[in-house]
């Protein structure tokens, strides 16, 4: 995955109900935002995910996609241009995205936080040769340090970590995002951002994208084409157009953060310039040729004109000797004044008592 600018990701997971047409049309329609890649929630062998009572396997077992339909659709996916990012509910789904990995733009597996610490699922992920998620909502700190561990000692570091879970919705004092820069410090992995705020919230495309400011990249969000219908994972999915808003308003977001610290753009460089804006060196009088210059002699002015010394440069003036004749608010310049090299001294701040 690339880290280089905000990475937006469209969470499809189970809106789609089963019903592959939809799944196709929603897909259309993300298609049409600036989406760098589409997740899909893979759930082949539900024996593997979930027990026989539980009461959510009815529903599960109706909404299922089968292997031959998610090809056609993965096939759409990279006809469109997008990546794909596959989070994979059981051990059948990590074996079959290994084994179609080099067919399509699979760029990630994630692994929930459900299953973060399920050996079989962290064994078979290690086949996967591109980024490796790992969901660590609702997860403790040894929790995250076991996942990481067994990865990385079998020699997978291509790791994200994802923060962030789905509580229908998370409330602002749950999402924690001074976590992201403790466990950024703790494992040294790039970190992702699922936001599950409510879409009626008006603030949602501000805490979506605050992250951002934390050096995070990878932005999750829930998307849905039908805003409003009450349809599976409905409760956390925004609409197209706000997903719309969401990635210029991050866009501007990082486009301020910059990118170098010490580097200057054209702008800064202006406004830094000694002369026209930051005070020059200047003549406070008339100085005849030879005369040393002292305090006397020199100001600080802004001028018209570039000035070649900078405003620290003042004790290179101070001292030095007039080789012409310079007016009142001259510049003050190597090309008027000579300069010989002299260990600074301050004494002229000091206060005599």
């Amino acid at each position: 995955m690339k880290y280089t600018k905000p990475y937006y990701l469209a969470e499809t997971a189970f809106h789609h109900e089963g019903n592959v047409d939809f799944l196709i049309q929603l897909i259309n329609d993300i298609n049409e935002l600036e989406i760098d890649a589409i997740k899909f929630h893979l759930l082949l062998n539900l024996d593997d995910y979930i027990i026989k009572t539980h009461p959510a396997i009815e529903v599960l077992s109706e909404i299922m996609i089968n292997q031959g339909d998610w090809l056609v659709i993965f096939e759409h996916v990279a006809k469109l241009g997008k990546e794909i990012v596959l989070l994979c509910n059981d051990l059948e789904s990590v074996n079959f995205v290994n084994s179609i990995q080099d067919q399509f733009p699979i760029v990630a597996l994630e692994l929930h936080s459900t299953g973060l610490n399920d050996i079989y699922l962290l064994e078979q992920a290690l086949n996967f040769q591109k980024t490796i998620i790992l969901g660590i909502g609702g997860s403790t700190f040894d929790e995250i340090q076991y996942a990481v561990d067994y990865l990385t000692t079998n020699n997978k570091t291509d790791l994200l970590l994802m923060h962030g879970f789905q509580n229908y919705p998370t409330n602002y004092e749950d999402i924690n995002l001074k976590r992201i820069n403790f466990l950024k410090e703790a494992f040294n992995f790039p970190f992702g951002y699922a936001d599950h705020t409510d879409p009626l919230d008006s603030r949602n495309e501000v805490i979506s994208t605050l992250p951002i400011m934390l050096g995070v990249n990878v932005i999750e969000k829930h998307i849905t084409n039908l805003f409003g219908q009450k349809r599976i994972d409905a409760q956390a999915a925004i609409s197209t157009a706000t997903m719309k808003s969401l990635i210029d308003l991050g866009n501007t977001i990082f486009q301020t953060l910059g990118t170098k610290a010490i580097v200057f753009s054209d702008a800064e460089l202006n406004y830094g310039n000694t002369g026209p804006m930051k005070k020059a060196l200047v003549a406070r009088k008339p100085i005849a040729k030879g005369e040393v210059l002292t305090r006397d002699h020199i100001a600080f002015k802004r001028t018209e004109s570039e000035s070649t010394l900078m405003q620290k440069d003042y004790n290179k003036v101070l001292g030095a000797i007039a080789i012409e004749d310079i007016e009142e608010d001259q510049i003050l310049s190597f090309s008027n004044v000579e300069y010989s090299f002299k260990k600074p001294s301050f004494e002229q701040f000091f206060i005599k008592k």
